[in-house]
């Protein structure tokens, strides 16, 4: 096949992926500006600060845009060809219609690459940085990490708390929602501290219960002995750039739940710079099937919908356990993929 009908069609497909990733962005950021802009306008926030959010979130949008940019601009460039029919007239030349297809991976390398870098090292950073912008818009300082459904066992006790909040960050830290199991009873109390120097737990207002016995109220302060740590929060995977979470599971410290998102997350981020070239291949394939502009047009929002149920749907099938986090964060690659094979096929 001649080198200038190849750039030809990628030369129309890289035109339609620009306007793809600035749709994308624009329709994004539009969005999260219809949110804010009350907020924006009650705390009269200038413009270079309402700038600097919006900058701030911006890798986590560019890496939408990049990825679904990529069977806007296939499938529209090749609904465009068989309209005009130029793919008529070059399958008439000898053109096998399958090596149109293949040259069409090539760029989207590296928009891979791309989004590898910007997915592992600086979107993690990004919803900390929208955070410090607003509160630098709020006028106040940002609250102080907490950590929810703190749980720690030791031999012959279990010490619970909904919340353990450090207000100013020294040894002794607030405890809410207080649930502690030792020596066959059970003590509940809506509040308490947590010393970290002299290793103990205070609670007011507590509530013991005794097997066979009601539940009483206890006026005085209880005092536990509670040997952990306190440390803070682990944040979101989301938010920790690939080395660190590496070296988070490496740790083998969390959750069950926490470590299986932890793995999903990581997974995810080796698969999804392979999500554009999965992409290019599988909007090749069934762009040749098309017979106009609608129908690209059509093929572009079912084929966005049906890759859009299977991302979101994922993490929460591996937050639950319901699938391996590393099978749910390869199965929309598979299955465009599969797709992909029966595409080329019925083609060949």
């Amino acid at each position: 096949m001649p080198i200038t009908l190849i750039r030809y069609v990628l030369r129309e497909v890289l035109r339609w992926y620009a306007a793809g990733v600035a749709l994308f962005l624009i329709l994004q950021l539009t969005d999260a500006l219809s949110t804010t802009v009350g907020l924006l306008l009650s705390y009269d926030a200038t413009l270079l600060q309402a700038v600097k959010a919006f900058v701030a979130l911006s890798p986590t949008f560019l890496n939408r845009s990049l990825v679904l940019a990529v069977p806007f601009a296939v499938l529209l460039t090749f609904g465009r060809l068989q309209g005009d029919s130029e793919l008529k007239a070059m399958f008439a030349g000898g053109v096998p219609p399958l090596r149109l297809v293949w040259p069409l991976a090539v760029p989207f390398v590296l928009i891979g690459l791309v989004a590898f870098v910007n997915t592992g090292y600086v979107a993690p950073g990004a919803p900390a940085r929208w955070n410090q912008a607003w509160y630098g818009i709020f006028r106040t300082t940002p609250p102080p990490p907490a950590r929810d459904n703190y749980t720690y066992a030791s031999p012959g006790a279990l010490y619970y708390a909904g919340r353990v909040s450090n207000d100013r960050g020294g040894a002794v830290a607030r405890l809410e929602g207080v649930l502690v199991e030792r020596g066959g009873e059970t003590i509940t109390a809506p509040s308490g501290t947590w010393d970290t120097r002299k290793k103990t737990w205070t609670v007011q207002d507590a509530w013991v219960t005794r097997p066979g016995q009601d539940p009483r109220r206890v006026a005085t302060p209880l005092v536990f002995p509670q040997t952990d740590t306190l440390r803070p929060p682990p944040p979101p995977a989301e938010q920790v750039s690939t080395p660190e979470l590496q070296a988070r599971l490496a740790s083998g410290l969390g959750t069950p739940q926490e470590r299986r998102q932890d793995t999903f997350e990581l997974t995810r981020r080796y698969a999804d710079p392979l999500t554009p070239v999965v992409f290019a291949l599988a909007a090749g394939a069934l762009g040749l099937l098309l017979r106009n502009r609608a129908a690209g047009f059509a093929a572009t929002v079912v084929f966005l919908v049906s890759f859009y149920v299977l991302w979101i749907g994922m993490p929460q099938l591996a937050r639950a356990g319901a699938m391996a986090p590393a099978l749910a964060a390869w199965l929309p690659n598979l299955v465009f993929l599969l797709v992909t094979g029966l595409l080329v096929w019925r083609l060949r």
